[in-house]
C-alpha cells in the first residue's frame, strides 16, 4: 500500500454532562415524575390514576407517558414499580426510561423520589441512568437525539447528595470511554494508537503507564501475543498499568484484557456477516480494564490495582499463524493452535503469568472471549468462572450492585483432557460443546493457583438494542462493575453469598 488508509482520525469525544440538584434550571426541557404501584400521578399533571391508565400508562418500571402543555416543559410520567423494593437499579431505569422517553431533549429533570436506598447512591444512580441511556459514540454528524447537556436532580442539597453525583459523573465517565475504545473500528484505533491513549489518559489520572512493544515482548517471551500478531502489518503491544493509593494498599489486585484490536479470526476467517463487522469491539476487556483505571485515584480506591492489557489485531497474511503450529508461552508451555480464531486465550495466557510473578492477593480477567458464552447467557448476562469461592462472590455482588450481571458456569475439571494435546501441553481449543468451560479450563493452566475469576462478555459487549442504560451497540460492560470491585477490594473481606 502506497498511500495513506481514508479513516478518519482517531480522538475521543469530550462532551460533559452538567448535572444540579435543587431546583429547575432555566433551561430545562422536559421533568420527570416518578409513580409507584398505588399512587396517583402529581397534582402538576392534572390526571387521576384512571386517566392515566386510558392513556397507557402504568406505575410499572419501563411505563412512561409524556404529556405536553404550551411552552412550559414536557411533563414525563415514569413508571416505578414498588416503593419499598425500589433499588439503586431501579432508579438507574427510571432515570433511563426518562431519556429515552424524550430523546430530543437536551436538557432534563427528574423529581427524585423518597426510597429506602441512601442518597449517594440513589444520585449516582440516577446520574448513571440518564447519562448511559443518551450516549452513543459517533464518528461524523451526531443521530438524530439530542445531545444530553444537563440532569437536574430536584431534591434536597447536600454533601451525600453531592457526593453521590460526583461518582455517578466519574463511573460515567469511565463508561463512555470503553464505550468509545470499543466502538472504533481497528484500523483508527490500532494496538499503538490504543498505547498513545493509556500514554495520555492513564499519566493525567495518576497511574503507571508503560507501553511494551515489539522487542521487549520477544525478550519475555509472550509467544501467545507474538503468535497471534504474526498475521498483522501493526505491531502487537502490552500495556501495563499500576494504580498505587497513598498509604498500605488493602489489597493488591491484577486484571488482565484481552485487547483484540479487531478480529478476523486468523486463517480460521470468520465469515462475513454482520458479527464479523462488530469485530472491533474485541478489545472490550481491555477497554473496560483502562476505562475503570483511569477513574480510580479520583474515587479513592484504596487497594492496589495493575492492569495487563494485551493488543493486537488477529488478522489472516502469508504469515499469519497456522493451524497445527506449536507457540511457547510466557513461562514455557507450549500451546497447539488448532483454531486461529481463539486466539484471546492465547494473548490472555501471557498476561496471566506475568501478573503472578509479580505479589498479587487475586486475578481477574475480562475478555469477549467465547460466542458460547452468548449463546448461553444472550447479551445482558457475562458469565463468570474461577478457582476462588470467595473472589467470584466479589464479583457476583459488584455485578448486582451496579447492574452489570454475571451468572457463575462451573470451572469442571471434567473436561479439561478435551485441552490435550499428543504434540504439545495443551491445545487452544476444546471441543463443539462447553465451550466457555473449556476456555476458563484454558485460562487457568496460567494462573499457578493464585485466587483467579475469569468474565467472559463475549455476549454483553455489544447489544442490538435500546433497553435501561445499555444502548444501541458497544455498552462498556465491565467499567462499572470492576470500579466497584476495586474500591471494594481488600485482603480477608468476605461478603455474603449472592442468591442464586
Amino acid at each position: 500500500m502506497s498511500h495513506a488508509a481514508p479513516y478518519p482520525t482517531f480522538a475521543l469525544p469530550h462532551r460533559e454532562l452538567r448535572v444540579t440538584v435543587g431546583e429547575l434550571t432555566t433551561d430545562t426541557g422536559a421533568v420527570g415524575h416518578v409513580v409507584f404501584d398505588g399512587e396517583a400521578p402529581p397534582e402538576i399533571t392534572g390526571l387521576s390514576a384512571a386517566r392515566a391508565a386510558e392513556l397507557g400508562f402504568t406505575p410499572k418500571v419501563g411505563s412512561t407517558l409524556v404529556l405536553v402543555a404550551g411552552d412550559d416543559p414536557v411533563t414525563v410520567l415514569l413508571g416505578g414499580g414498588d416503593r419499598a423494593a425500589a433499588d439503586a437499579t431501579a432508579l438507574r431505569n427510571i432515570a433511563a426510561h426518562l431519556a429515552r422517553a424524550v430523546p430530543h431533549q437536551e436538557h432534563l429533570a427528574l423529581r427524585v423520589p423518597e426510597t429506602a436506598i441512601p442518597v449517594a447512591d440513589a444520585m449516582a444512580a440516577l446520574v448513571e441512568g440518564a447519562a448511559l441511556a443518551r450516549y452513543v459514540y459517533r464518528i461524523g454528524e451526531d443521530g438524530p437525539e439530542a445531545k444530553l447537556s444537563s440532569l437536574a436532580l430536584l431534591a434536597e442539597p447536600g454533601d451525600d447528595a453531592a457526593a453521590g453525583i460526583a461518582r455517578g459523573q466519574l463511573t460515567v465517565r469511565a463508561t463512555k470511554l470503553a464505550r468509545d475504545l470499543g466502538g472504533t473500528p481497528g484500523g483508527m484505533l490500532t494496538a499503538t494508537r490504543f498505547g498513545e491513549v493509556a500514554l495520555d489518559l492513564g499519566v493525567k489520572a495518576g497511574l503507571e503507564v508503560t507501553v511494551v512493544g515489539e522487542d521487549e515482548l520477544v525478550e519475555l517471551g509472550c509467544g501467545g501475543l507474538l503468535g497471534i500478531n504474526l498475521g498483522s502489518v501493526e505491531p502487537p503491544v502490552m500495556i501495563k498499568l499500576v494504580y498505587r493509593p497513598d498509604g498500605e494498599p488493602a489489597g493488591k489486585l491484577a486484571l488482565v484484557g484481552k485487547g483484540i484490536m479487531y478480529d478476523a479470526g486468523g486463517l480460521a476467517l470468520k465469515p462475513g456477516d454482520e458479527v464479523h463487522a462488530v469485530m472491533k469491539n474485541d478489545m472490550s476487556g481491555a477497554g473496560a480494564i483502562f476505562a475503570a483505571m483511569t477513574v480510580l485515584g479520583e474515587l479513592g480506591c484504596r487497594a492496589q490495582v495493575t492492569g495487563y492489557l494485551m493488543c493486537t489485531d488477529n488478522m489472516p497474511s502469508g504469515s499469519a499463524l497456522r493451524l497445527g503450529d506449536i507457540v511457547v508461552m510466557r513461562g514455557g508451555k507450549t500451546v497447539e493452535v488448532v483454531n486461529t480464531d481463539a486466539e484471546g486465550r492465547m494473548v490472555m495466557g501471557d498476561a496471566l503469568v506475568l501478573a503472578t510473578e509479580e505479589p498479587v492477593d487475586a486475578i481477574i480477567d475480562v475478555a469477549t472471549l467465547t460466542g458460547a458464552a452468548l449463546r448461553t447467557l444472550g447479551t445482558e448476562i457475562a458469565a463468570v468462572l474461577g478457582n476462588d469461592e470467595a473472589l467470584l462472590d466479589r464479583v457476583k455482588a459488584s455485578a448486582e450492585r451496579t447492574d452489570e450481571p454475571v451468572w457463575e458456569l462451573p470451572l469442571a475439571h471434567r473436561y479439561r483432557s478435551e485441552l490435550d494435546s499428543p504434540l504439545a501441553d495443551l491445545r487452544n481449543m476444546g471441543g463443539a460443546n462447553a465451550g466457555t468451560i473449556t476456555a476458563a479450563l484454558f485460562l487457568e493452566e496460567f494462573v499457578a493457583g493464585k485466587p483467579w475469576a475469569h468474565i467472559d462478555i463475549a455476549g454483553t459487549a455489544q447489544s442490538w438494542s435500546a433497553s435501561g442504560w445499555r444502548n444501541n451497540g458497544v455498552t462498556g460492560f465491565g467499567a462499572r462493575l470492576l470500579i466497584d470491585l476495586a474500591l471494594n477490594f481488600s485482603v480477608g473481606h468476605t461478603v455474603e453469598r449472592t442468591a442464586r
